[in-house]
């Protein structure tokens, strides 16, 4: 009710609001990257502080196993879940969330247990570390899953929230690590610090995972698990076999310089894996909302993540030799010479994951697995066949024309996918 010469308040238009709904929803995805961030950064030093080179050896082999686990654990769990339970009513949302965290949790527990007989064989210092994260892979995988969750259904804040928690958790579970002073009591800090997280995930989202539901979970995703599985480990694969084969050809000298040119990049490469949570989730609904939009949706995600890294870039460029001296010590001198090269590749990849947000969103596995396939034969065939040719710069170069071309394969199949798309009547998105 108004009084008189008083005009009543007017509703934001829906595409305005519909905007604001969207940058808040990114903005958490920043957020919580930046938590997550925040904390591996943080254990990363006060390992390696505490432990010496050897032993944080031993621990980077541990938590290098967990990234292979984590990426089967989203192509089986979480990668299905954002495709095709983001923006559904809440009910299907949650029958979802039971099932996929429940998946989580198997994965979990059955390469856990593979990890304790690889712990317990190996014995030295290895083994105890394998054996302490075969104890803590399911709380891992389970913390992970809450947040494509939450993603999913659009609640970021309670992704980041949950990633704070973990980070709260992990103060005073790596001072007693310290004391005990092993790799194996850092190994069980972190892990048990997740499974804390874990735990109050179950809290927030008043869900308890399902674990006997995990096989009628992958029954039902097993058109896009599977490949999504296959995609993400041979994301990683791609990336070990160009550092192994690199180090082999041109001496461990050129990984490091290669290491120390990402780590430039790594802010920017923060903010692309925060974005990265929210993309597909954003993706689906928009292919739900408005599917005419969704080709000019990717196109300025791809493009603006493109021109980001682009600026990024020109900035390492312009950087006093001082300041890069103070970041990477004497590395520098060697990965300065690869910013150009490294800022491509990267402007490469971003400009290519908004053709891949779009295939996600449609379902469509098979162009999506084929896309990556083919990126990841041409990074590991650029790098290392560019290391031959011309030594570090070489693979550095090789790189980046990889990303380039792998970028262009992602949009011909994305342009594809939406003329498939728009020719069937048949919904790729679940709703129940």
């Amino acid at each position: 009710m108004t009084t008189e010469g008083e005009k009543p308040p007017r509703a934001a238009p829906p595409a305005r609001s519909a905007r604001r709904a969207l940058v808040g929803r990114l903005s958490w995805g920043l957020a919580d990257q930046a938590a997550s961030s925040i904390s591996n950064f943080a254990v990363g030093v006060y390992v390696a502080r505490s432990l010496g080179v050897t032993a944080f050896g031993v621990f980077s082999l541990a938590w290098v196993t967990y990234g292979v686990v984590l990426n089967v654990s989203r192509g089986l769990a979480t990668d299905p879940l954002v495709v095709r339970f983001s923006g559904v009513p809440d009910a299907s949302w949650r029958g979802a969330v039971t099932r996929s965290t429940g998946t989580a949790l198997g994965v979990g527990a059955a390469v856990g247990a593979v990890c304790l007989v690889a712990g317990l064989g190996l014995g030295g210092r290895v083994g105890p570390a394998f054996t302490a994260l075969a104890l803590m892979l399911p709380g891992l995988l389970l913390q992970d899953a809450w947040r494509f969750a939450f993603f999913a259904a659009g609640a970021g804040r309670k992704a980041f929230v949950n990633d704070v928690v973990w980070g709260i958790a992990l103060v005073p579970a790596l001072v007693v690590a310290a004391r005990v002073d092993t790799v194996a009591a850092f190994v069980l800090a972190w892990g048990a610090s997740a499974t804390v997280a874990a735990g109050y995930g179950c809290l927030q989202s008043g869900i308890r995972p399902r674990p006997a539901q995990a096989r009628g979970w992958l029954r039902e995703q097993r058109d896009l698990g599977y490949r999504y599985l296959v995609e993400n480990v041979s994301l990683s694969g791609a990336s070990q076999l160009r550092a192994y084969g690199l180090g082999a050809i041109a001496g461990v000298g050129a990984v490091g310089a290669v290491r120390g040119a990402e780590l430039l990049m790594g802010p920017f490469l923060a903010v692309l894996m925060g974005l990265s949570l929210v993309t597909v989730p954003e993706a689906a609904r928009v292919l739900r909302r408005a599917p005419h939009r969704l080709r000019g949706f990717c196109l300025l995600l791809g493009g603006g993540q493109a021109a980001g890294a682009l600026l990024w870039g020109s900035a390492l460029l312009l950087m006093p030799g001082r300041l890069g001296e103070l970041a990477l010590g004497g590395v520098w001198h060697s990965s300065s010479q690869l910013i150009v090269q490294i800022t491509l590749g990267v402007a490469g990849a971003g400009l290519g994951t908004g053709a891949a947000a779009g295939l996600r969103a449609l379902g469509a596995a098979r162009r999506s697995l084929r896309c990556q396939l083919f990126a990841s034969a041409c990074y590991v065939g650029g790098g290392l066949g560019g290391a031959a040719l011309a030594g570090t710069a070489g693979s550095a170069w090789g790189v980046a024309a990889a990303t380039v071309s792998g970028s262009a394969v992602w949009w011909l199949h994305l342009r594809s996918a939406l003329r498939d798309h728009h020719h069937t009547t048949v919904p790729e998105v679940r709703t129940s």
